[in-house]
């Protein structure tokens, strides 16, 4: 199901707790939206929906990844860049890292350790923040 885009910065805040496969409509929702958003959005948090959940749904170089409860473990080659977000108007300045390593849950609850590079990485590390409560 498709739903609303949270714009409520205490919201954004408050750090979201660990999913488990009861929350697996809360993950259908997330790829859901996110579809629906593909004009203007490539990634959301579950709070973004108003679900304090640690799961995200990002663009995978043009393939929808459902990620629950990921944690990133190694960070590499940090730069500045400039970030939107789809529930705040304007722009942030925030440092991301070109190579992430993730541990996470996929879609069947299985767990997986992958590394990301690039634009793919970038969009982890912001929804990532989401699950911490950090707004960037």
């Amino acid at each position: 199901m498709i739903r609303p885009i949270v714009t409520s910065p205490l919201m954004l805040r408050l750090p979201s707790e660990d999913a488990t496969p009861a929350d697996a409509a809360c993950g259908q929702d997330l790829l859901d939206t996110l579809a629906a958003h593909t004009h203007e959005c490539v990634g959301l948090a579950a709070n973004m929906i108003g679900q304090r959940r640690r799961i995200i749904a990002v663009d995978d170089g043009g393939a929808p990844l459902l990620m629950y409860n990921p944690t990133i473990l190694e960070r590499s080659g940090p730069y500045e860049t400039r970030e939107s977000c789809l529930s705040l108007t304007g722009e942030r300045e925030t440092v991301r890292y070109r190579t992430i390593k993730v541990t996470y849950l996929d879609a069947d609850f299985r767990p997986r350790t992958r590394v990301f590079h690039g634009f793919t990485a970038q969009i982890i590390q912001h929804e990532v923040d989401h699950c911490n409560g950090i707004v960037i």
